[in-house]
């Protein structure tokens, strides 16, 4: 039968064991590890929004320097 490792979790550069931490530790470990994933899905949705407005800028300054101005 194959033995099961715990799961372990290094803070600050001490590593912990699952069994070495509170409820209360668990739970914030879990608040810091969504806050990342979001942390990460809106860098990701800024920089795809930062590009998109780079592109409408320099589609206007194309536009503008075509001289297509009303």
């Amino acid at each position: 039968m194959a033995q099961k490792t715990p799961n372990t979790i290094v803070i600050d550069g001490t590593e912990y064991t699952e069994d070495q931490l509170t409820d209360e530790q668990k739970v914030l470990i879990n608040h810091i590890a969504d806050l990342d994933r979001k942390i990460g899905s809106t860098q990701f949705n800024l920089d795809q929004l930062q590009v998109g407005r780079s592109a409408f800028m320099s589609m206007l300054t194309t536009s503008l320097a075509k001289g297509d101005a009303a």
